[in-house]
């Protein structure tokens, strides 16, 4: 449909590029769907929509962190237009996570939610992880960008303290499976790793001496 090598894309096929996206970000959910509407959702129904919701809000968020290195090793400006998109799946699946619990464990019963995060307090840090979210999900838009200036990009590094939040929001809400939620904390680690001054000084140092070495 585009020619990667190009490393460029007209407004039309980019339009097709987030349809794709969107599509990635919205079969999971008609499966959700389809799964409890057929009974095939386990044997706790509950628990596995809050689960899905859960996993899918993290690899959204996943993605949203890889683009910008996969965009710039790459050199690829089409795919950093992808990152609002991305950005406000993470929003929608985390949106859906928290509405499950509410309406399906809790029943609405507002009263019962300060004595389970006195129970379980990685409903604290989940529950933080969402209000940044949120956030940025609500300061998404150019003009907001605009009209917050500075603040903005101080605002949207927030997006690094959730990548921090919502894996150990994961880890700690398993009771004995802690194989997935380690392998999600090792990988948001790596990928905030890779954002640490010392590794862009080395990339920067890399790249200048591959131009010196083309002359």
């Amino acid at each position: 449909m585009f020619n990667i090598t190009a490393l460029r894309v007209s407004p039309k096929q980019l339009l097709w590029v987030k349809l794709v996206f969107h599509l990635i970000g919205l079969i999971p959910i008609t499966w959700l769907v389809f799964t409890v509407l057929s009974s095939r959702a386990g044997g706790d129904p509950v628990q596995h929509i809050i689960h899905f919701t859960g996993i899918g809000a993290l690899n959204a968020l996943l993605t949203t962190l890889l683009i910008s290195p996969i965009a710039k090793r790459f050199k690829l400006g089409w795919l950093m237009q992808t990152r609002r998109l991305v950005g406000l799946y993470v929003f929608a699946y985390a949106t859906l996570h928290i509405v499950a619990f509410f309406s399906l464990d809790l029943l609405f019963a507002w009263g019962l939610f300060l004595s389970e995060v006195a129970k379980r307090p990685y409903i604290l840090v989940g529950a933080v992880a969402y209000v940044i979210v949120s956030a940025l999900a609500f300061t998404s838009f150019k003009i907001l960008m605009r009209k917050m200036g500075r603040r903005w990009q101080t605002l949207h590094n927030g997006v690094y303290l959730v990548a921090i939040l919502a894996p150990i929001h994961f880890y700690w809400s398993v009771k004995s499976e802690i194989v997935e939620p380690s392998l999600y904390i090792l990988g948001f680690s790596l990928l905030l790793a890779w954002r640490l001054p010392i590794w862009q000084k080395m990339r920067t140092s890399r790249l200048a001496m591959a131009a010196k070495d083309k002359q």
